[in-house]
């Protein structure tokens, strides 16, 4: 007995030895991305499509979009101008680009949402271009300007789409309003034109006295959730507010929608996250996950400058509202939306 133990010790080194030469499993690496997904890159706006991501921040001077196959590779791609106008009374200033698919007569076309200005911040308005055919990329063309009021006199920034079973929405930041710019609804005829009234909806700013802007919406569960910005886009105080509608509801009365009592996304100090704010929405390639993109800031100094394009998923509470959770540091590795192509080699 003690002969057999003896033997057992000494093979065992050998042993070890010798499997140390079998190959294990293979364990690919999950593929990660970090922000930001861009630098300068205020008021995001992301689709995907056909395989591909598209990124458009707000540039002032003309509109551009950046495609990738993966959300990470965003941040490298090349940055392609699909709109630029030479009207001196829209030239200047151009923020807050969304796009949009619509099926029409003779098939589907993009709408490329956006504020512009003759230079002077009061005169900015709400205009849209169609492409003219199915790509994101277009080529477009001048569509209309909106009339946000009846005499169009009132500055309006910040508009996005509402599609409710059938019914076409438009959705936006403009004045006047209690709290200096707010947020006003308005039916749709098409695409591109309003009707009927505009109808201002009351929102809380949790403590901000000033903005409510940047609106878009979500839409699970039955219900509507119309997400905004709320305080000055230049402070670290910039936040994520929530109103609730049911989408049975008359949507154009302001009572049909239901204030959230708290922000749902803020600066969080710990993480070097602040103002946090003018965001989207888009689901993963494969349609399983929900993803926010929102531009935020570094620093808690007072400017415009410091933006930066970022994206994380998000979830759902019990009670089917979202749950944004916390905004991500930069230091983080974030697992990449899924159905994705491989990466690179």
């Amino acid at each position: 007995m003690t002969h057999r133990r003896r033997s057992l010790r000494t093979c065992f080194p050998l042993l070890l030895f010798l499997l140390s030469f079998v190959p294990g499993p293979s364990f690919a690496a999950e593929p990660t991305f970090r922000n930001p997904l861009k630098l300068d890159g205020a008021d995001p706006w992301v689709i995907v499509h056909d395989g591909w991501y598209y990124l458009s921040t707000t540039t002032s001077s003309d509109i551009r979009l950046q495609r990738a196959r993966r959300l990470g590779e965003l941040k490298d791609a090349p940055s392609q101008v699909v709109w630029k106008d030479d009207n001196p009374s829209r030239f200047r200033d151009l923020w807050a680009p969304e796009f949009h698919r619509f099926n029409g007569e003779d098939g589907p076309h993009w709408y490329l949402y956006y504020t512009a200005s003759d230079g002077d911040d009061t005169h900015h308005r709400l205009y849209v271009a169609e492409s003219r055919g199915d790509d994101p990329l277009g080529p477009y063309t001048f569509k209309a300007k909106f009339k946000t009021d009846p005499d169009d006199r009132y500055y309006a920034i910040d508009g996005t789409i509402l599609k409710v079973d059938g019914s076409l929405y438009f959705l936006w930041c403009g004045r006047p309003s209690t709290t200096g710019q707010g947020l006003y609804l308005s039916r749709m005829s098409n695409p591109w034109t309003l009707t009927g009234p505009r109808v201002a909806l009351p929102a809380a700013g949790f403590g901000c006295a000033g903005v409510r802007e940047g609106p878009v919406t979500l839409q699970r569960h039955g219900k509507i959730f119309l997400i905004y910005s709320a305080c000055p886009a230049d402070t670290p105080d910039y936040k994520l507010g929530m109103l609730i509608a049911d989408p049975a509801s008359d949507l154009l009365d302001p009572a049909s929608w239901n204030q959230h009592p708290t922000p749902v996304f803020e600066r969080d100090d710990e993480k070097g996250v602040f103002g946090p704010g003018h965001n989207a929405f888009f689901r993963s390639p494969d349609g399983q996950e929900d993803w926010i993109v929102y531009h935020a800031k570094s620093g808690t100094r007072q400017t415009y400058a410091d933006r930066s394009t970022r994206a994380q998923r998000f979830h759902w509470n019990p009670d089917g509202t979202p749950n944004f959770g916390r905004p991500l540091p930069l230091t983080s590795e974030i697992a990449s939306p899924s159905g994705e192509p491989p990466e690179k080699q």
